[in-house]
């Protein structure tokens, strides 16, 4: 997981994640409008159904397991469907699940395909554009995946060679700014979804995968290749993930932030994780990534909340 060196850096993280939530928890309504839903919990009372994007290779955040998405994403996502029947008081909402890529996820969300993105998606200030996310839930980093046998052990090490990165992802984004910055000559390639840019490595199409670094070590457990990939090199980029939903849609953001508040607390949130992390996961697999320094301060600053 991605060791970050600064102490600051995670104040700064556990600053953020309280002013998220503090943010989140603001009046949905005015003052006479106690009774009015809007937005997608509207949407959500009007329908009965509240639709949930879902990754098939985001392992172990979102994947499928015969037709089944499961994963530490949906788990979280459920979470708050749970807290948004009881905002509704109606416990038959039913839960849809949409497929979704790197490159959909954010116009399905805005269009109205899906009302939450459950997978392992980077908040940023230029996604915070588009949509919303809900506090801090995992923190990861941009490395490199490479054949064992191979003597790549740095970005440095490719120049001039074959990279490829998932489409639409912040990891696309990062290797390309490194790439103009280094002047490295990389043959960047893109693939729509982290399991075909692990083939392509996998098939030797490409010399290296950069994503985050945990879904890196997934993808190794899930196809047991333990014994052929290394994942090497220092930090490209540092991403915190989210869950997505629609901006401007305060019913939404309160509902979300009660949601992980009441997580944190519980501790639902550490569950969650040693669950899908630290544990045989559901599906057969081991990641043993224990829980990071700066992520346990995030949660532990999130159920401080009031």
């Amino acid at each position: 997981m991605a060791r970050l060196s600064s102490p600051l850096l995670a104040a700064g993280l556990a600053l953020a994640v309280m002013a998220g939530a503090a943010r989140a928890q603001e009046p949905a309504t005015q003052p006479g409008d106690a009774n009015v839903i809007a937005g997608t919990l509207k949407k959500v009372h009007d329908a009965g159904v509240i639709a949930l994007g879902y990754r098939e290779a985001s392992f172990p955040f979102s994947y499928l397991v015969g037709q089944r998405p499961v994963g530490y994403s949906i788990d979280l996502c459920l979470h708050v469907v749970e807290e948004i029947r009881k905002e509704l008081d109606d416990p038959a909402v039913n839960v849809a699940f949409v497929k979704v890529t790197p490159e959909t996820r954010i116009p399905d969300l805005v269009a109205g395909k899906v009302d939450i993105e459950c997978g392992s998606t980077t908040a940023n200030k230029e996604r915070e554009k588009q949509v919303a996310f809900s506090p801090i839930m995992f923190v990861a980093g941009t490395k490199l995946m490479v054949k064992a046998g191979s003597s790549y052990r740095s970005y440095r090490d490719l120049a001039g060679k074959t990279v490829v990165a998932t489409a639409g992802t912040t990891n696309e984004a990062a290797l390309r700014a490194l790439n103009d910055r280094n002047k490295l000559g990389l043959n960047i390639v893109t693939a729509p979804d982290h399991e075909q840019s692990y083939q392509m490595t996998a098939s030797g199409q490409a010399e290296a995968f950069a994503t985050d670094d945990a879904l890196l070590y997934g993808l190794i457990a899930r196809h047991h290749g333990e014994k052929d990939f290394i994942v090497v090199g220092g930090y490209l980029s540092y991403d915190p993930y989210g869950l997505m939903f629609r901006k401007d849609d305060p019913q939404m953001a309160r509902a979300v932030g009660r949601a992980f508040s009441a997580m944190a607390k519980n501790r639902d949130l550490f569950e969650a994780y040693h669950r899908w992390f630290e544990r045989r996961t559901p599906s057969g697999e081991e990641i043993n990534l224990p829980m990071s320094p700066q992520l346990t301060e995030v949660f532990r600053a999130m159920g401080m909340e009031d």
